[in-house]
């Protein structure tokens, strides 16, 4: 289970708890986020999936089901497009296409780094909670999306991503290794995730072979955190299937 930008492993905490009587489970946190915090860049996407399979690797893991959610759903498929026998299948929650401009997604990024170069990171973390939308709905129900606890996520956040001013490796795009991908792979966003979440999804759900589309009624950009009873229902019909 691999986080987002700015999380750590605490967000994929229900799910552990549903799924670890079944499953060995395996929480990472990416560089920079959570007990990996002191981990240099790059921050690229190159870099942190590096880190991820040397994670697999020193655990001894070789193969999984691969859940991830945001940046970790590009890692994911980044590292099935290079070696698909590492997993028995993804699932990937508001997915990331590699190669692929999330244009909304940029510009915060953008403006929030600016925050931090300028106000510092707790200004960069307060902006960041506050004002991207893909955490609009735990905003609009903070109480059953638990709003609070995710807040303590971001504010445990180093904010090193946002400071880092190095180069990273650029990502290509994998879409014609995505095309002959044969392993199983759902998909789910929220009702009223991004724009520009929602378009990686249809991209994926055209271009990829094997491939299950779900949305989640109500949910936002985490539907995993926010209503996670009904995820974790549908992730585990799909990994009975598969």
């Amino acid at each position: 289970m691999v986080h987002g930008m700015s999380q750590d492993r605490r967000v994929f905490g229900a799910q552990a708890d549903a799924f670890r009587t079944d499953y060995r489970i395996q929480l990472i946190d990416l560089p920079g986020h959570g007990l990996s915090e002191d981990m240099p860049g790059p921050y690229g996407h190159l870099e942190l999936m590096g880190a991820v399979l040397g994670a697999m690797d020193d655990a001894g893991i070789a193969r999984c089901h691969y859940w991830a959610t945001h940046t970790g759903t590009s890692l994911g498929l980044l590292m099935a497009a290079a070696d698909p026998g590492r997993f028995n299948s993804l699932i990937l929650e508001g997915a990331v296409v590699p190669g692929h401009p999330l244009p909304s997604v940029d510009r915060t990024f953008e403006r929030v780094r600016e925050t931090a170069l300028s106000d510092g990171i707790a200004a960069a973390r307060r902006q960041w909670f506050d004002e991207a939308a893909w955490f609009d709905i735990m905003h609009a129900s903070p109480v059953a999306c638990r709003a609070d606890a995710h807040r303590v996520i971001v504010n445990n956040f180093t904010g090193a991503p946002w400071l880092f001013d190095g180069p990273s490796a650029p990502v290509a795009p994998i879409d014609d290794r995505l095309a002959a991908l044969e392993l199983p792979v759902l998909i789910y966003n929220g009702a009223h995730d991004l724009d520009d979440f929602i378009a990686g999804a249809d991209f994926l759900e055209a271009a990829l072979p094997n491939v299950s589309r779900l949305t989640i009624s109500e949910a936002g950009g985490f539907p995993a955190w926010e209503y996670p009873e009904r995820v974790n229902t549908a992730v585990a019909d799909f990994l009975k299937r598969v």
